[in-house]
């Protein structure tokens, strides 16, 4: 057994991939556009899935999105579309792969008003990480205000499967809140590096 294995984590230690996320990337704050990019289309593929289908299928997506660029991604055609519909290494649900390539097309127009979507995106939470302190996950939120109120705004610039459940995902996916329980060797390892 190696020493990660005998770290106590908040979840997915079962599972090599699931435990390689949990401990490298789950909660730790993203400050690149790509990323946000790929964890938005990620996020809004697992809708009524498990994360680790969508886990299993990342590289499917890097393929299939253009390494996630947003720029690549908004000039897909109804062809191309329907190409990434016969494609295995994805999630073929029409409505998803559309709206990533919608989702594409308004994450541009968010850069430029803003001058990079991480500006735009960190203002919801005034710029830095939210440490929570949850003991358990009956604590932990499937939505929180700051998420319903992403959710509305990203809704209002044309973004789609943004409910406030996938918006409060995707904050913890990308560091926005610390939502690793108390008890988890990576709590306190993001606390102590991104707290403020």
């Amino acid at each position: 057994m190696s020493v990660s294995d005998d770290r106590m984590r908040c979840w997915g230690g079962e599972d090599p991939l699931m435990r390689r996320y949990h401990d490298e990337e789950w909660g730790v704050p993203v400050h690149d556009d790509n990323a946000h990019f790929e964890l938005i289309v990620l996020e809004g593929a697992q809708a009524g899935l498990s994360w680790r289908t969508v886990l299993n299928r990342r590289e499917g997506y890097r393929e299939a999105f253009g390494g996630f660029d947003p720029a690549v991604v908004a000039e897909y055609t109804p062809e191309r579309i329907d190409g990434l519909l016969i494609d295995p290494g994805i999630i073929r649900n029409r409505r998803k792969v559309e709206s990533a390539v919608g989702n594409a097309r308004a994450f541009l127009r968010v850069q430029e008003e803003f001058g990079g979507f991480d500006e735009y995106i960190w203002g919801f939470v005034g710029g830095g990480p939210v440490m929570n302190e949850f003991r358990s996950w009956d604590e932990v939120p499937t939505e929180t205000e700051v998420s319903r109120a992403m959710s509305r705004d990203l809704k209002r610039r044309g973004f789609s499967f943004v409910g406030p459940t996938i918006c409060y995902a995707y904050m913890q996916s990308v560091g926005m809140v610390n939502d690793h329980l108390v008890h988890c060797f990576r709590w306190k390892e993001i606390k102590d590096r991104y707290g403020r």
